[in-house]
């Protein structure tokens, strides 16, 4: 009988494990960090994208190349596909974007784009910005 109710706590205690442990199982589908500014968003939800407009924004495609660019208007891009080292003048270091991130580059942000792979992306200026 003892082992009985033994089993039956480890049970519940397993189930207990599983049951707290969830969501953090959900939300790691999409995460959100930034970096020198520069704010990322990894697998954002569907809803999210759609709630954007997304898919009405400008399009634009680029192969493997490597140049300087300065943002001129936040802009928020969605890579379709593609892989995208990024260097920000003033910091050390760099970090990669590509297929599946949201991505906003704040105005007056300086960059080193080092395009590895033929990036596809929606684009959409914030033509509020003064």
């Amino acid at each position: 009988m003892g082992g009985f109710v033994w089993k039956g706590f480890l049970v519940a205690a397993a189930a207990a494990v599983l049951v707290s442990v969830a969501p953090l199982f959900l939300t790691m589908s999409s995460t959100e960090t930034e970096i020198f500014g520069v704010k990322i968003v990894r697998n954002p939800p569907q809803s999210k994208l759609t709630q954007l407009g997304v898919s009405s924004w400008r399009t634009w495609e680029g192969g493997p190349s490597k140049f300087p660019w300065t943002f001129t208007a936040t802009e928020t891009m969605y890579f379709l596909e593609g892989k995208v080292k990024v260097e920000c003048d003033g910091h050390e270091g760099e970090f990669e974007i590509g297929a599946g991130d949201l991505v906003v580059f704040p105005k007056g942000m300086k960059v080193t784009w080092d395009i590895t792979e033929a990036v596809k992306k929606h684009f959409s200026l914030d033509v509020t910005d003064k």
